[in-house]
């Protein structure tokens, strides 16, 4: 494997919001969850690590990983491949929980700092996959809410497509909408073929 990016490092090295994780429930140091190489041609930008990302400092290890897996048709082997995919989200960091043990937002001043240099850093991009609300309306300026979105998936394509998030607590949410099933997920499976096989 090759050495890292420098700004792979650079963002690896992070401490922009120490005092605010710090003030959380779980009052955690940061540790960024990098996982970008120039060449790469997929582009999953999601919202941010959960507590359980934190700690193995893995993306999408975790169940919300296996279901995204599953809907692109990839196994761990390729998923994790950083020379074809590139995994940018919100925020790099677990934000941490609120007093009711929800997870707080992607801090602003993430995204902020790392996103214009890191995008610049990845021109073979080929498909991007924007995953939940907050992908949703930074990078798509959607203004509805995440079904909207992603209804009108057609309107992205061959180059984008918006995704719900793949979080457990999102199963009602796929039986109430048995389209994303049925006609989204054979395209995005067949898109993100072409774009890995390349």
């Amino acid at each position: 494997m090759s050495a890292p990016h420098p700004l792979a490092r650079d963002l690896a090295a992070c401490r922009l919001c120490a005092d605010r994780f710090a003030a959380t429930v779980t009052a955690h140091q940061p540790r960024p969850v990098v996982w970008f190489r120039p060449g790469a041609r997929l582009l999953i930008a999601g919202q941010a690590p959960g507590m359980r990302v934190h700690q193995s400092g893995i993306p999408f290890d975790d169940p919300s990983g296996d279901r995204l897996r599953d809907w692109l048709g990839l196994d761990a082997d390729a998923f994790y491949d950083m020379t074809r995919v590139a995994i940018v989200p919100m925020g790099f960091c677990f934000p941490g929980y609120d007093a009711k043990g929800s997870d707080l937002p992607p801090p602003k001043i993430c995204r902020d700092t790392w996103h214009d240099r890191i995008f610049a850093s990845l021109p073979g991009i080929r498909l991007r996959l924007f995953i939940g609300g907050y992908a949703h309306r930074y990078h798509l300026g959607a203004r509805g809410g995440v079904t909207d979105t992603v209804a009108a998936w057609r309107d992205h394509l061959p180059d984008a497509l918006p995704l719900p998030h793949p979080s457990w607590r999102n199963t009602a949410w796929l039986k109430r909408n048995p389209w994303f099933e049925a006609e989204l997920l054979p395209v995005l499976r067949a898109r993100v073929q072409e774009v890995m096989d390349d």
